[in-house]
């Protein structure tokens, strides 16, 4: 409930406006789908055209058959943890030959420091549809992995966190060095630290995304499918 935060009921439905939360502002919804419906069309008067509806992938679709006002929803996964990586060791690679068959290993993953250009451009090389990038409003830092020499190969933000839970976005790993379990590595280094600050992490990630998908429930992660929708007033 920071500044801005509204958070109305109906019966047994709650619906919670967030503005700019994770780049959109977003009507959070729960409950009966009847109740929800109601409480959406109560409120769409209050709302600007920007709000989002989001809430479990069925209950928006119900909502959405009820309410003209409700585009399709959009499809993703709710990924969450309540404890630190389920296994592996945190933010390191083992048994892994390095570039250039040096056989070095790399540095463990670890917060980067002033190193928002070379995020920048691992994310444009590797996921130019990142939904965290450096500079954007709510993104607190980066962790990143480098090989020897220096280079910046895989990295992911602690974003949009708040008191109960520790959010993560922009994860990616330089297409040259996927495979080589980098992209786990800042990711058990990023969920161990915020689990530790925070008691839960989450992260969203796209459906079709399986090789994802399967990193992060290798990592002890478990996900529920929910939806967002545009509300045309």
């Amino acid at each position: 409930m920071r500044a801005g935060v509204r958070a109305w009921a109906l019966g047994q439905a709650v619906a919670v406006a967030s503005p700019d939360l994770n780049r959109r502002d977003r009507l959070t919804v729960r409950g009966d789908a009847d109740e929800v419906s109601a409480l959406v069309r109560l409120l769409l008067p209050r709302l600007g055209p920007s709000y989002r509806l989001m809430g479990e992938q069925a209950l928006v679709a119900e909502v959405a058959a009820r309410l003209p006002q409700v585009g399709p929803p959009h499809a993703f996964e709710w990924m969450e943890t309540g404890g630190p990586p389920a296994s592996g060791e945190v933010g390191e690679v083992g048994g892994v030959d390095q570039v250039g068959g040096s056989g070095g290993r790399s540095v463990p993953a670890g917060w980067l420091v002033g190193a928002e250009q070379e995020v920048g451009a691992l994310l444009a090389q590797a996921s130019p549809s990142s939904w965290a990038v450096p500079g954007l409003p709510g993104v607190r830092r980066w962790a990143g992995l480098r090989v020897p020499g220096g280079a910046l190969v895989a990295t992911a933000a602690d974003a949009w966190s708040c008191p109960q839970v520790g959010f993560v976005a922009g994860v990616a790993t330089a297409v040259a060095h996927r495979g080589r379990g980098y992209g786990q590595a800042v990711c058990a280094f990023v969920f161990a630290a915020l689990a530790a600050e925070h008691g839960r992490v989450a992260l969203v990630v796209d459906t079709v995304n399986l090789g994802a998908i399967a990193l992060y429930e290798r990592l002890g992660m478990r996900g529920r499918r929910v939806a967002a929708a545009v509300l045309d007033q």
